[in-house]
Formats: structure tokens, C-alpha cells, sequence
């Protein structure tokens, strides 16, 4: 027997949805679940926002094929089947001396494919297609340790808030869609991952420097204090990734790595953004990064502080293996 599908049509695509009732979300905590079609229908709803995030940049897909009740699939290469419209970057993984083609979304449509192809989360990089060794994107990871509660976040976020101010950069907060939170710097390509990893541990420090004990840049977990907060900086290396703005997170409440506004810092926690929370902000707010290019900052500044500290004898840890 077929499988049900419904046509979903996107701009002047159409994209077939098979078994658009297939429970991805379980019911949690008194709402209902939420289907494959509902899981469609949300990143339609945040679509812009979706598309800015990942524009161009290769792309891992966490993907769900029974939904969060079966088992996370984490794929680099383009599932096998994709209509001709959607594009891929080819990457080079030095450590297994293969190649990838990668997702590169540059429309809905894609997106809403990938969804169809059971993805749940979108996991780009931080460069895009024309120099994919050239990030032009620096991310501060707000990574809580296990025993670290969301007040912690906060107020570490307003430390980090104070630097990029006094920085002259502007940072694009959100939710991780987990117990964290990101922000995103944009900077020109000017610079390989070593470079804006490295910058990137510099501001970490500072922010260690400055947040009373609440922060840590240890390299190793087991040196972590669980009650701290790790600024992940590794978050810069190559081949790694974290969820874009608008992701869903496959989490049992469907919570979505979430714009939000500095002033809101304090008085959100990540359970309030869900994919059925977020249509309706979406709709009244639009992408709150939706200008995040238009606001570049030149990381030289930070590469000065890494000099510094390197004098000081700071050790900078090793690259990170890719996954």
C-alpha cells in the first residue's frame, strides 16, 4: 500500500510529504504531539528567518526517521533522492580523506525537503559555500555544566553583552533550544577557523575574567566545576556545528533555538520557545537577525588579546578532531 502524502507547495516548488501524520513530538506535559506536517508547517511559518540562518553555508541534518521515539540519524552527505533545485557544497574531511556534499540552502523549498526527509534540526556551518575555510560567522556557545542553572546563563550573557559593547561588535543572541545560549558575531572571511577559534578562546577568557567564578574556559570536562558555565569556543573549529536560529531541537517539549532580544534576556527561559510558541512570535516580530550582515566586526582586536595571552603563557589547546 502507498504511503499518505500531501503536496506542500513552497514559492514555485512543490514538495511531496509522505506520511505527513507521523507523531515526531510526543504529547508533553498536557499539549498535544506534533506531527511530521506540524513540524512542516513551522518552518514554513518561521521560513525567512530559517533561510537566513542556513543561507549558503553547508549543512549537517539531524534526522528523526521515526520520529523522537526512534533513533537520531546524524547525516553530513545529502540524502539520496533530492530533486535536481536543491543544492549542495562539496566539503573535504582531511581526517578520513573523503568528500561530502552537503545541504546549502538557498530557498525554502529545501528546507521544507529536508523536513520531508525526516530532519528534525539543521546544523550549519560557520562559512559558507564561496570559501568554506573562511568563517564569517564567530559563535560564543553559553554551554551550562550539569549542575549550572539558567540564572548563570543569564547574567553570563550580560557579562558577554559588556565585552562585545566595549568590542564595538554587535552580537545576535539566542536560544540553544537546549539549556543554553549562543551568539553570533558576524566578521568578514578574512580568517581560517584556527584564527577565529583562537580569538574566540581570547574572549572567553574575558568573560571568565569578569563573571565572579561563574565561568570556565577549561579544555578538559573532567577539570570543569558541573556548577559553571563553559564558554565553548571549540564551537569555532572546523567541522563543528551547533543549531541554527529557528532550528527545532529534538527535545520532547520541541523547543527551537530561538532569536531573542537583549532586553529579554532576563525574563525568558528556553521552555518558552516551541514550534508552537514561535509562529506567532515570528509573525509579530519577523527574524530579529534578520540584519546580522549588515553589522561586520574585524576580529584583529581579538587576535591581539590571544597575542597577549599567549606572552602571559596561556596555553591554547589543540584543535579539536573532526566529527
Amino acid at each position: 500500500m502507498a504511503s499518505p502524502f500531501t503536496e506542500i507547495e513552497v514559492d514555485d516548488r512543490v514538495v511531496k510529504v509522505t506520511n505527513p501524520d507521523r507523531e515526531y513530538f510526543p504529547p508533553h506535559a498536557g499539549r498535544p504531539g506534533a506531527t511530521k506536517l506540524d513540524l512542516v508547517e513551522y518552518y514554513l511559518a518561521v521560513g525567512d528567518g530559517i533561510v537566513n540562518a542556513l543561507f549558503e553555508r553547508p549543512c549537517m541534518l539531524h534526522r528523526f526517521p521515526k520520529g523522537l521515539a526512534g533513533d537520531k540519524v546524524h547525516q553530513k552527505r545529502l540524502p539520496a533522492g533530492a530533486p535536481g533545485w536543491v543544492e549542495t557544497v562539496q566539503l573535504f574531511f582531511p581526517r578520513w580523506k573523503r568528500t561530502a556534499d552537503e545541504l546549502c540552502v538557498t530557498e525554502l523549498a529545501s528546507v521544507i525537503w529536508a523536513v520531508q526527509m525526516s530532519t528534525v534540526e539543521f546544523h550549519p556551518w560557520n562559512s559558507r559555500r564561496a570559501d568554506t575555510e573562511k568563517p564569517d560567522e564567530w559563535r560564543i556557545d553559553l554551554d551550562p555544566g550539569p549542575e549550572c542553572d539558567w540564572a548563570t546563563v543569564q547574567r553570563t550573557a550580560h557579562v558577554a553583552h559588556e565585552v562585545l559593547d566595549e568590542l564595538g561588535a554587535v552580537g545576535f543572541p539566542k536560544t540553544s533550544g537546549g539549556s543554553g545560549l549562543h551568539i553570533y558575531v558576524r566578521i568578514p572571511p578574512d580568517h581560517g577557523f584556527q584564527d577565529v577559534r583562537r580569538g574566540a578562546l581570547a574572549f572567553a577568557r574575558e568573560v571568565e575574567r569578569r563573571a565572579d567564578g561563574d565561568v570556565t574556559t577549561a579544555w578538559w570536562r573532567k577539570d570543569r566545576d558541573p556548577s559553571q558555565l563553559f564558554v565553548d569556543y571549540n564551537q569555532n573549529a572546523r567541522d563543528h556545528t551547533i543549531a541554527a536560529a529557528y532550528s527545532v531541537r529534538g527535545v520532547p517539549q520541541a523547543r527551537v533555538s530561538a532569536p531573542i532580544r537583549w532586553d529579554e534576556i532576563d525574563d525568558c527561559t528556553p521552555d518558552d520557545f516551541t514550534i508552537f510558541t514561535m509562529p506567532g512570535r515570528f509573525a509579530e516580530l519577523g527574524d530579529l537577525h534578520a540584519d546580522i550582515d549588515a553589522h561586520v566586526f574585524d576580529i584583529a582586536p581579538l587576535l591581539a588579546w590571544a597575542d597577549r595571552d599567549d606572552a602571559e603563557g596561556a596555553e591554547t589547546p589543540p584543535e579539536p578532531e573532526e566529527s
